[in-house]
C-alpha cells in the first residue's frame, strides 16, 4: 500500500558533450533519495531532463556545422547513457524541445502577459555567452563573468520583462514563515543579504539577439529566455497546460528541487515568484548542495577542468563511484574531488569493511557447514551488542535520510559493519569450529553476521543497488526479508539459511600503481590533446570555411615550460583588447625566451581546450619543415589584435 506521493527533481542540464563528475553528484544524490522512498512505500516521481534552448545552442552548433536541434539530439544520446551507466531510476526525462513543453511554456508566456506580470522594455547588461547569464556591473569578478571567468560584452536589445520585483516581499514572507523552505541554512542567509535586502529587479525573460527558443506566439521575433523555459520543466512533465502527462495534481507541489549552489537563485527566488504569478503551489523544499571542486576551483565544461563519470566508472565500478560521491562529502557543503581520496574510501570502506565482512562469513559458512547452516543454535552475551545495533539502525538511518544527510546515513551502516567485523574476532569462529561440540554455537554466530549483513543490504541498497542485489544473492536472502519493515527486524532469514560465494565484490586496489597508471594515462591524453590542437585538418575547404577562421597578431609576454611535457610551452599572449594563455608543442626547438617579445601569428577563434591541465585558448601557427617546427614571427611594427587577411 503507498503511503503517498514524494516528486524529487534534479536541474534539467545543458546538453555538454562532456557532463563532468558534478552534474553525476547531483544526479546520484537524487537517485539515492527516490529509490529510498520508494523503499519505503512511496509512489515516488523522478525528473531529470536537459535544458536545450539559448545562445549558446545555436553558436555551438553553428561552430559544428549541424542546425540547432540535430546538434542537441546528437548530445543528448550520450547523456541518457551515461544516465543507464550510472543505474539512474528517474521515471521521467524531459527535454525543452519536447512539443508539449513548448506548447505550456507558450501558455505560461502568455498567461503571465495577460496578467500584466510580463511587460516590453530595453535590456541594457553586461552579458556573458557560456553560462548565459546578464550580469551588472557590481556583480562582476575583475570585470569579467563571476561564475566562469570569461569575458563578457554589453547587450541592449528589445526584451520582455517579469515583474519579479514584486514579488520581493512574498518571497521574503516565505523565507520568513518557512526557514527550512531553503537549505542548507547557509544558502537562505545568502539569498537575503545577496538579493533580496538590496532589492530585487525586474528579470528579461526573452530575447532577440538569437533564434534559438520557444517563440512568443503574440511576438514571434522574441523567444521565451531560459527562466521561464528551463524552470517551468518541473511542472510542464506533469502535463501542466498540455495533453502529454495528466499527473500534475497527483504530484504537484513538489517535495524537492535539488539543485546545485551556483542555481539557487533561480530555484529560490525566481521559480516561486514564477508559481506566485501563477497562482500555483510553491515546491515544498530547493536544497542547494555544494560542489565537487578541484584543485584550481570549481568543476567546469567552461574551465575545461572536469573528471569524467565514465571514466571512473570503468575502472572502479558504478557502485563504488556512486557511494563515494555521497559518503565522502557533506551534501550541502563543497568537497574537494581527488583520485586518491575515491581509491582511499573504496579501500577501507567497501574492500576492507563490507567485502571483506560479506566474503569471510560466506566462506566460514561453506567451509564449516558446506553452505547450509543447521537450525541448531547456541546464543551468547556477545551476541546481544550486535543484534541490538542491527535493529537499530533503520530509525537513525531514516532519520539521516529525511534530512539528506546521505554521509550521515552511510556512516550510521557502516558502524553496524565495522561492529560485525569486531565481532568475528570476538567469537573466533576458526577456534569454534576446532571442537564439534562448538558447532551450534558456531552456527548461531555466522547467522547473526548474515542477519546483519541482509540489514546493510537494504540500507545501502539505495546507494549501491546492483553491489546489494550481489551480496543479497550470497548471503541466501528472500525478496520477503529485503524490505523496509524488513530492515527494523532481526532474524527474518531462513533457520536453515543457504549461502553461495562468488567472486570479491570490491577488489582491493593497489593505490600508488593505481595513481601511477592514471598519471600515465593523464599524459598521454594530453599529449594527443596537444598534437591534434596542433595537427592542420588536410583536405579542401570553401572560402566559407576558410572564412569562419580568425587570424590575429599576438604579442608573447611571457614563456615557460609545462611541467612533466617536454614538447609544451606555456605561452602568454597580447592580443591588445586581452591577454590569452596558449599552449603550444614547441618546445623541441624553442627555449622559453626566445619568443618574448616578438609579434605571432595565432588561431584567435579557437574553442579553448585544456592540456596538461592548463587551459589554452587559442593556436599558434607554425611552418613544419621536415623533423622541425619553425613559429611564424609578425614585424615589430604591427600592432598586437590586428587581424590577418
Amino acid at each position: 500500500m503507498s503511503k503517498g506521493t514524494f516528486y524529487i527533481t534534479t536541474p534539467i542540464y545543458y546538453p555538454s558533450d562532456k557532463l563532468h563528475i558534478g552534474h553525476t553528484y547531483c544526479t546520484v544524490a537524487s537517485d539515492a533519495m527516490a529509490r529510498y522512498k520508494r523503499m519505503q512505500g512511496y509512489d515516488v516521481m523522478f525528473l531529470t531532463g536537459t535544458d536545450e534552448h539559448g545562445q549558446k545552442i545555436e553558436v555551438s552548433a553553428a561552430k559544428a556545422g549541424m542546425e540547432p536541434q540535430q546538434f542537441v539530439d546528437h548530445i543528448v544520446g550520450g547523456i541518457l547513457d551515461l544516465w543507464k551507466l550510472m543505474n539512474i531510476s528517474n521515471d521521467r526525462f524531459i527535454r525543452t524541445t519536447d512539443d508539449y513543453h513548448i506548447e505550456a511554456i507558450q501558455k505560461i508566456f502568455k498567461k503571465l502577459y495577460d496578467k500584466g506580470d510580463i511587460y516590453k522594455s530595453v535590456y541594457r547588461g553586461k552579458y556573458c555567452t557560456p553560462c548565459e547569464a546578464f550580469w551588472t556591473d557590481s556583480q562582476l569578478a575583475d570585470g569579467k563573468c563571476p561564475d566562469c571567468g570569461r569575458e563578457v560584452y554589453e547587450a541592449e536589445e528589445e526584451a520582455y520583462f517579469f515583474r519579479l520585483s514584486a514579488y520581493a516581499d512574498k518571497i521574503m514572507e516565505l523565507f520568513t514563515k518557512h526557514p527550512d523552505f531553503l537549505e542548507p541554512a547557509s544558502r537562505m542567509n545568502e539569498m537575503i543579504n545577496n538579493f533580496l535586502k538590496p532589492g530585487l529587479e525586474d528579470l528579461c525573460v526573452s530575447r532577440t539577439s538569437f533564434k534559438w527558443g520557444i517563440p512568443v506566439t503574440f511576438d514571434p521575433k522574441h523567444v521565451v529566455y531560459v527562466w521561464v523555459d528551463a524552470l517551468s520543466n518541473y511542472i510542464t512533465a506533469l502535463g501542466y497546460m498540455n495533453e502529454k502527462y495528466r499527473d500534475f495534481g497527483k504530484y504537484w507541489p513538489a517535495d524537492v528541487h535539488f539543485v546545485g549552489k551556483e542555481i539557487t537563485r533561480f530555484h529560490s527566488i525566481i521559480w516561486p515568484a514564477l508559481l506566485m504569478a501563477l497562482e500555483l503551489p510553491l515546491p515544498k523544499k530547493v536544497y542547494g548542495h555544494g560542489w565537487l571542486l578541484l584543485e584550481g576551483g570549481k568543476m567546469s565544461k567552461s574551465k575545461g577542468n572536469v573528471v569524467d563519470p565514465v571514466v571512473l566508472a570503468g575502472r572502479y565500478g558504478v557502485d563504488a563511484l556512486r557511494y563515494f560521491l555521497l559518503r565522502e562529502f557533506p551534501f550541502g557543503t563543497d568537497g574537494v574531488f581527488s583520485n586518491e581520496a575515491l581509491i582511499v574510501r573504496i579501500n577501507s570502506d567497501l574492500a576492507n569493511d563490507l567485502g571483506n565482512l560479506v566474503s569471510r562469513t560466506v566462506a566460514m559458512a561453506e567451509k564449516y557447514f558446506g553452505g547450509v547452516l543447521p537450525q541448531v543454535r547456541k546464543s551468547d552475551a556477545l551476541d546481544e551488542e550486535l543484534i541490538n545495533l542491527a535493529t537499530a539502525l533503520r530509525p537513525l538511518y531514516e532519520q539521516y535520510m529525511e534530512t539528506y544527510a546521505f554521509q550521515s546515513a552511510l556512516i550510521e551502516v557502516f558502524k553496524v559493519i565495522s561492529r560485525a567485523n569486531k565481532y568475528i574476532d570476538e567469537t573466533a569462529p576458526w577456534v569454534l569450529a576446532r571442537d564439534e561440540a562448538n558447532l551450534p554455537r558456531l552456527a548461531s554466530v555466522l547467522y547473526n553476521l548474515l542477519e546483519t549483513i541482509r540489514i546493510a543490504s537494504i540500507l545501502l541498497s539505495p546507494f549501491m543497488p546492483d553491489s546489494c542485489e550481489k551480496i543479497r544473492n550470497q548471503i541466501g536472502a528472500k525478496p520477503d526479508s529485503l524490505t523496509w519493515d524488513a530492515a527494523g527486524k532481526f532474524g527474518l532469514l531462513p533457520a536453515a539459511v543457504s549461502v553461495s560465494r562468488s567472486e570479491a565484490i570490491f577488489p582491493r586496489i593497489d593505490l600508488k600503481k593505481e595513481l601511477e597508471a592514471l598519471e600515465k594515462e593523464a599524459s598521454v591524453k594530453n599529449e594527443n590533446e596537444a598534437a591534434a590542437q596542433e595537427k592542420s585538418i588536410a583536405g579542401i575547404i570553401t572560402i566559407d570555411d576558410f572564412m569562419k577562421t580568425d587570424l590575429r597578431v599576438g604579442r608573447i609576454l611571457a614563456c615557460e615550460p609545462v611541467k612533466k611535457a617536454d614538447k609544451l610551452l606555456c605561452i602568454q599572449v597580447d592580443f591588445g583588447s586581452e591577454t590569452r594563455q596558449i599552449v603550444s608543442g614547441i618546445a623541441k626547438w624553442y627555449a622559453p625566451d626566445d619568443l618574448i617579445g616578438k609579434n605571432i601569428a595565432a588561431v584567435f577563434n579557437l574553442q579553448p581546450a585544456v592540456i596538461r591541465g592548463i587551459e589554452s585558448c587559442g593556436m599558434l601557427l607554425a611552418v613544419s619543415d621536415g623533423d622541425r617546427a619553425r613559429v611564424i614571427i609578425i614585424d615589430d611594427d604591427i600592432r598586437p589584435g590586428s587581424s590577418i587577411s
